[in-house]
């Protein structure tokens, strides 16, 4: 099967069906069983199937505020464009008016996304053909600078909602694969970065357990500093990727994605310092809020196998707790990827029920 660094891209697809739902749904049967030889494809053809989708439901549509001349009032008179008008012997009122429209910041994403996507000459012409169909239906819908996109200001309301998987999508495709050639034009990277990729794969281990796990209390929860004097003025946020709990077991899961899992020098590999103080660091304070209850908090690196000759397997007994480093292999069949998910849980919190 075909990889995308050291992962199969089938793997891809189901890393992405479980951080959006959507993708489970019945609409995607077809990509989902399709083979695909090239990262850029399987994207393609998700955001194809997703633009077609939500065609059938209608482009989302926002109230525009226009100005324009014209021969009868609309909304409001422009009192000095109207004036400006009869000067120029032009007999026409200029208004002000709102107007739903599908020119719209989720709108133009998708065009300039698909837009990028159709310069590459790595996707193959099928999907090509399918975005193009696609976009007769984003006519009046402009083109955005990819650099110019906030993704940080986009938010979703009850009816938009079924934009966020397709503006993800877009989000991984343009974040994690644009970049800007010497001429200025824009071009797809070769790879989607680490970045892109590490939220991904945090979210896809995080909605895996969600989803297979009902017994214990997955989370990505935020861990409160074990001050002495209740102050906390300053300390930063101590954000889990993933927090498992049963009880009073706990298993903290740090995941990274990184094209490397060991450091280096001399010849010598050791773990990521910061990795582990960050782990560490976790586990310690998570521990604290348990106060003298019987209990036992844990805390795991879990790395994205690469394909370095070195990976991390180590268990550590470090002051009262147990810190482990673990690589999941992406390169396996999904089946096999998933049994190594299914044996962190069993090796912390027992005989627990796997539902489908």
């Amino acid at each position: 099967m075909t990889k995308h660094k050291s992962i199969l891209i089938h793997n891809i697809y189901h890393m992405l069906s479980y951080a959006f739902q959507t993708l489970n749904q019945e609409n995607y049967e077809n990509v989902a069983i399709e083979s695909f030889e090239e990262m850029y494809d399987l994207l393609a053809a998700i955001l194809a199937k997703g633009i077609g989708i939500q065609l059938k439901q209608g482009l989302y549509r926002t109230y525009m505020n226009l100005e324009e001349n014209l021969p009868v009032m609309r909304g409001k008179i422009n009192i000095l464009g109207t004036v400006k008008n009869r000067l120029a012997h032009e007999h026409l009122l200029m208004c002000n008016f709102d107007e739903l429209s599908e020119n719209n910041l989720f709108n133009k994403i998708i065009k300039t996304t698909v837009i990028l996507l159709l310069k590459n000459n790595k996707i193959k012409s099928e999907y090509k053909e399918d975005l193009k169909k696609k976009m007769l239906f984003f006519s009046n819908i402009d083109v955005l600078d990819p650099k110019s996109i906030n993704w940080s200001t986009i938010y979703f309301q009850r009816n938009n909602q079924t934009y966020r998987m397709l503006i993800s999508i877009c989000q991984l495709i343009i974040e994690g694969m644009l970049i800007t050639t010497d001429s200025g034009d824009y071009r797809l990277a070769k790879f989607v970065d680490e970045q892109s990729m590490c939220r991904l794969y945090e979210k896809f281990i995080l909605e895996y357990y969600k989803r297979h796990y009902p017994e214990v209390n997955v989370s990505a929860s935020q861990i409160s500093w074990a001050v002495d004097d209740g102050i906390r003025t300053m300390l930063p946020v101590m954000q889990s990727d993933i927090h498992l709990q049963k009880e009073n077991v706990v298993l903290i899961i740090d995941a990274k994605y990184y094209s490397h899992t060991t450091q280096s020098r001399y010849d010598k590999h050791t773990l990521n310092s910061n990795n582990l103080y960050q782990i560490f660091t976790y586990v310690k304070n998570r521990d604290y809020e348990f106060g003298g209850e019987e209990h036992k908090v844990s805390g795991m690196l879990l790395y994205a196998k690469t394909e370095d000759k070195i990976q991390p397997n180590n268990v550590y007994q470090m002051h009262g707790n147990q810190i482990s480093v673990n690589t999941l292999d992406l390169n396996l069949p999904f089946k096999e990827l998933s049994n190594q998910l299914d044996s962190i849980v069993k090796s912390h919190f027992g005989d627990v029920i796997k539902v489908s």
